[in-house]
């Protein structure tokens, strides 16, 4: 399950990668905007106030996040974003922070392109973050022997969960697009108790605490808290910088 609430503890942090991939989308007049993985749509609303005469299409395969979305006054539907066919009007198709859950998502990329008209822009980002700190000792404590028996089934992201830009470059570029591809490794400077654990808890420790029953969901999370302290540690003004790796690639296709 998702916590939108929980999601948006640092939403201007989450924000700027999102605006910044947009900025990079020189669609004038789109008929039809989609939004694939809209999370709570406090972003989503955005593509309204910049397009207002397109159609919106937003959704979420998480239903609480849907249910934040349609309170923001977004029409946001229930999807798994695999199933997700364009209209023949999408001229935008934008995803933000979502494909990196779908194993499949290089076959979508493929495929897109192929159901778009020509014109249509695909914006797609997602964290590149997975061998940081941040999830390596996730991994290393849930494989301890203390945990790696009550978290057998855990799908924890490796590495090779996204590519780099030249790959997907590579690969929308193949499927005829023009690519505009680059990363960015923002240095977020954190504040408050444990902040490095509070942001994971949104993101990468949601299916640990799927998992977990309320004891050893909170026995994990204090377990983490020295490892992660160690890793990041906490500035003289308190704050604490936290490296984050973001990948981004806006094609069009030709």
């Amino acid at each position: 399950m998702w916590d939108p609430n929980k999601y948006l503890a640092f939403a201007d942090h989450r924000g700027r990668p999102f605006y910044e991939l947009l900025s990079r989308v020189d669609a004038r007049s789109p008929r039809r905007v989609v939004d694939l993985g809209c999370g709570p749509g406090n972003l989503t609303v955005s593509l309204a106030e910049r397009w207002p005469d397109a159609v919106l299409e937003a959704s979420d395969s998480s239903p609480e996040m849907v249910e934040a979305a349609r309170e923001r006054g977004l029409d946001a539907s229930r999807q798994d974003v695999r199933d997700w066919t364009p209209e023949p009007d999408t001229d935008v198709v934008v995803s933000n922070a979502a494909l990196q859950w779908v194993p499949e998502h290089r076959e979508l990329l493929r495929r897109w392109p192929t159901q778009l008209p020509s014109g249509a822009w695909i914006a797609v980002q997602v964290p590149g973050n997975f061998d940081a700190p941040s999830h390596t000792i996730v991994r290393a404590l849930a494989s301890s022997d203390r945990w790696s028996r009550l978290l057998p089934d855990v799908p924890f992201r490796e590495s090779k969960v996204v590519d780099d830009p030249t790959d997907y470059a590579g690969l929308l570029a193949d499927a005829g697009c023009a690519v505009d591809a680059w990363e960015t490794t923002y240095v977020q400077q954190l504040t408050g108790e444990n902040p490095v654990l509070e942001w994971i808890t949104g993101t990468a420790l949601r299916p640990v605490k799927d998992a977990l029953a309320a004891p050893e969901w909170d026995r994990f999370r204090d377990e983490l808290v020295p490892l992660l302290d160690a890793a990041y540690p906490r500035r003289p003004d308190g704050s604490t910088f936290f490296p984050f790796r973001r990948i981004f690639v806006v094609a069009q296709v030709q």
